[in-house]
């Protein structure tokens, strides 16, 4: 009994051993992302960004221009969900191997197999195994990353040079996502302490800022659009709550795994010892403990410094434990798993009864949706939605961009960037809603309206046609409100242009 549980223990910390099981673990995940991602119906937001992709930019309403940029070239090659979901499919398995690479740099030689082991771990996660839906986190968190990995290179190599991919990473980070300038303020933490720190910061932000500047030249040219809704049209309203504190606190735990959070807790003079990885996911978790007093803290927001965290469970945590750790994360991901595969092949009458069932069938169907709408449209005809979230996923499957008719909410206001309501002054317009439509809401704007509904697998959807599109009563009763609400620019943020204030005849509102 005792030999078999030293041999046991030898498996446990022998490398190659760790080795082979990551390789197993890292070609099973990533074929299992792949068909998911090929499988998955494409989800609103990911429609939304998919439109930033067809209209590439330097900048976009709600962000900076790196999603954009990325889904252009993957949508060069296909409009495929997996075509377009590729990046993230490959995300988590290379930070994965970044990270083995990075563990096996810190560890003493005779500790490698517990920097493989901690790879495998981190792939069966259900966030890193689950999560391939592409959005504007995903160049976020790659180029966060690869910063944060430079970082810890510069200074435990003790090579300053480390630090100007460091900032040229964060540079990318920052565009594709302003969560990144938490990263940033991380680095000072470090390194506000000494003169010697603060030279690394200054090389730092020397080959940060010039790309960070890219996308304030094109907030001053458009509205600030990004700025104001970062930071202060998606705020407006925020208040205490310990709702959302208790939301965040359980959300962490998910996502850190109990096991993980409990070694974590109990490093004690390890998280000094170690204070270079440390300093790169305590810093913006207790910024963002901080933030949920008055606003839900996203998941998506906190994923960026998990690999982090995982770093320094690595570092603290034997190679058995490990083992046990990898096994217990398999565990921890099957329930999602069976869930997502069950919405993606599971018969639509499955979830009849289910709050989900229309949703499942709107996603799955949307193309029959999309061709119903198309019928006897007129030439002159344009085909509308009356919310961001179905406009956007009729688009990608129209393959052309299609409006959103109404005001929307602070969020998703590209068309205010690229739409021009006056195009459509006098022609029929036909608005799609997956709820009942009520004409009087309709009638100001058109000539006449009338209202259909329509049954795609049992499911009701609606949609109306209105002639003669009075775009002068749109402008005073939904445009205007939108410039009021919306457009409200601090005195202080110099703006040389926005067009949409000059395409719709509005003047500046000084907040």
């Amino acid at each position: 009994m005792k030999l078999d549980l030293t041999r046991a223990l030898y498996a446990d910390a022998d490398p190659q051993h760790a080795r082979k099981i990551f390789w197993r673990v890292f070609i099973v995940t990533l074929l299992l992302k792949l068909w998911l991602a090929a499988m998955f119906p494409m989800t609103g937001d990911e429609a939304y960004f998919y439109q930033l992709g067809v209209h590439p930019a330097w900048g976009y309403s709600d962000h900076p221009p790196m999603i954009g940029w990325w889904i252009y070239l993957l949508n060069s090659v296909s409009s495929s969900t997996l075509s377009v979901r590729f990046f993230t499919v490959l995300l988590w398995s290379v930070i994965a191997l970044g990270m083995v690479d990075l563990l096996r740099r810190m560890l003493p030689v005779s500790q490698e197999g517990a920097a493989w082991w901690l790879g495998s771990v981190f792939l069966l996660l259900p966030f890193t195994l689950l999560l391939n839906l592409v959005t504007t986190d995903t160049p976020l968190i790659f180029f966060m990353f690869l910063s944060g990995y430079c970082f810890v290179r510069g200074v435990h190599d003790s090579k300053r040079w480390w630090f100007v991919p460091t900032g040229l990473f964060l540079g990318c980070a920052l565009l594709s996502k302003y969560f990144a300038g938490l990263l940033a303020i991380a680095y000072f933490v470090y390194f506000c302490r000494s003169w010697r720190g603060w030279i690394n910061l200054i090389i730092i932000a020397a080959f940060s800022a010039p790309l960070f500047a890219l996308t304030m030249v094109f907030n001053a040219y458009h509205c600030w659009t990004n700025v104001m809704f970062n930071l202060v049209n998606r705020n407006e309203g925020a208040h205490w709550s310990w709702e959302t504190i208790v939301q965040y606190l359980v959300m962490m735990l998910y996502l850190i795994t109990p096991w993980v959070l409990w070694r974590v807790l109990r490093a004690g003079r390890l998280l000094i010892q170690h204070g270079v990885l440390v300093t790169l996911f305590v810093v913006p978790f207790a910024i963002f403990l901080f933030m949920s007093q008055e606003k839900s803290i996203g998941l998506h927001w906190v994923l960026g410094f998990m690999p982090f965290l995982y770093l320094f469970a690595g570092l603290i945590t034997g190679a058995g434990d490990l083992r046990r750790y990898a096994i217990w994360s398999a565990l921890y991901s099957l329930p999602p798993l069976a869930v997502m595969v069950a919405l993606m092949i599971a018969p639509t009458s499955m979830w009849q009864g289910f709050a989900l069932h229309d949703d499942i069938v709107f996603h799955r169907e949307t193309k029959s949706i999309v061709n119903f709408l198309r019928k006897d449209l007129p030439a002159d005809g344009k085909i509308m939605g009356r919310f961001f979230t179905p406009s956007a996923i009729l688009s990608y499957h129209a393959d052309e961009y299609l409006p959103t008719f109404g005001p929307g909410k602070y969020h998703a206001r590209q068309d205010d960037l690229i739409v021009d309501f006056r195009e459509y002054a006098g022609k029929p317009i036909r608005i799609f809603d997956r709820r009942a439509i009520n004409v009087k809401e309709l009638a100001p704007y058109f000539s006449s309206v009338t209202v259909h509904e329509f049954k795609v697998d049992g499911v009701s959807f609606w949609y109306a046609d209105g002639k003669d599109f009075n775009y002068d009563v749109f402008r005073e009763r939904i445009l205007k409100s939108v410039w009021q609400q919306y457009y409200r620019i601090p005195n202080f943020l110099p703006m040389y242009g926005c067009g949409f204030l000059e395409r719709y005849d509005f003047p500046r509102i000084i907040r």
